[in-house]
């Protein structure tokens, strides 16, 4: 039997055809399998793919709380204390000054410091080391104040700002002590001033004609500043001040200032005269007090004055030196 070339070619051709299908059909089988492959891959992440790690900030024990710095609050300076523990604070943070003898002592006090920064350069660097220096509380920069002044030698005391008779006419400032609040008032403005600063040896009475001579506002703020380990300077503002007797009876340091050199009068011959009083105290009872402001020419005439006492037979003291009461050294 013959078979026809056309019937050959035909067999041939569909063999062909045949075999492209098939192997179209495995192409199709092998890029499918690769395709999931790839697909699996970028689905999964691989087995040592690093871990994400979230850290919780845990919330602080019930009844604790941050400290200040965390906070963000206001630190503020702690109020001197019983010093380091074996000395109350008026004695632990007073100057030291060298042994009098038996020379009449003088101690000068110049309060209302920290508000000009000229003036309390001034006082700081060129007043002797012995003349103590007090600072108002409403003072800025009142921690670098009271460190230059201890750092250059001088005792360091606070303002205590207290009701006059001339109230509100002349005004100590918002945190006076007034007689018309009650004592826990005025014992919280007591404690806004001694926070004030730290390295002090006590407070000196600013003003306070009227709150001085009221026994039921004086007495607590008087055993609050004992409680403190301070001393106190009674400025003697009216003769019915009872501050040099309360703080004798609390057994609390004290001195009381015998003159006022300047009071409103800064001029060299009332200061002249102020002074020539207080050495007349000093020869008669041993020893004298007095209080000056923060005036150009107070600072200038007190130092020229200082620089003669020696020779004349005089002492200058800090204040501490002449502290009364019964836990004076």
């Amino acid at each position: 039997m013959q078979v026809s070339a056309k019937t050959s070619d035909d067999r041939r051709r569909g063999g062909i055809t045949a075999l492209a299908a098939a192997w179209l059909a495995l192409l199709a089988v092998v890029t499918a399998g690769a395709t999931y492959v790839v697909l699996a891959r970028q689905a999964t992440p691989p087995l040592d793919a690093p871990l994400l790690s979230v850290t919780l900030r845990a919330e602080p024990p019930a009844g604790t709380a941050e400290s200040p710095e965390t906070a963000g609050g206001e630190t503020g300076a702690q109020p001197a204390a019983a010093g380091d523990g074996h000395l109350p604070a008026w004695r632990q943070f007073a100057a030291l000054y060298e042994n009098t003898g038996d020379r009449p002592r003088i101690a000068v006090v110049m309060t209302g410091l920290g508000l000009s920064d000229k003036t309390t350069e001034a006082a700081i660097e060129n007043l002797p080391p012995s003349v103590t220096l007090s600072f108002t509380p409403y003072a800025g920069k009142l921690d670098q104040w009271t460190a230059l002044a201890r750092g250059n030698g001088h005792e360091v005391m606070l303002d205590l700002p207290m009701e006059p008779v001339t109230y509100p006419d002349d005004d100590p400032g918002p945190q006076t002590l007034l007689t018309q609040l009650d004592p826990a008032e005025n014992r919280q403005r007591l404690l806004w001033v001694l926070g004030r600063a730290q390295g002090y040896v006590g407070v000196a009475a600013v003003m306070g004609s009227r709150f001085s001579g009221s026994e039921a506002h004086l007495e607590p703020i008087l055993r609050e500043v004992k409680a403190h380990g301070l001393m106190f300077l009674d400025n003697r503002a009216s003769e019915s001040s009872v501050a040099a007797r309360l703080a004798e009876s609390l057994h609390l340091p004290h001195a009381v200032s015998d003159r006022t050199l300047d009071g409103g009068h800064a001029n060299r011959a009332t200061i002249d005269a102020r002074l020539a009083q207080i050495e007349r105290v000093a020869l008669s009872d041993g020893a004298s007090v007095a209080i000056a402001r923060p005036y150009p020419a107070t600072i200038e005439h007190l130092r020229e004055w200082a620089r003669t006492l020696d020779a004349r037979g005089f002492a200058l003291v800090p204040v501490t030196a002449l502290a009364q009461g019964e836990e004076s050294p």
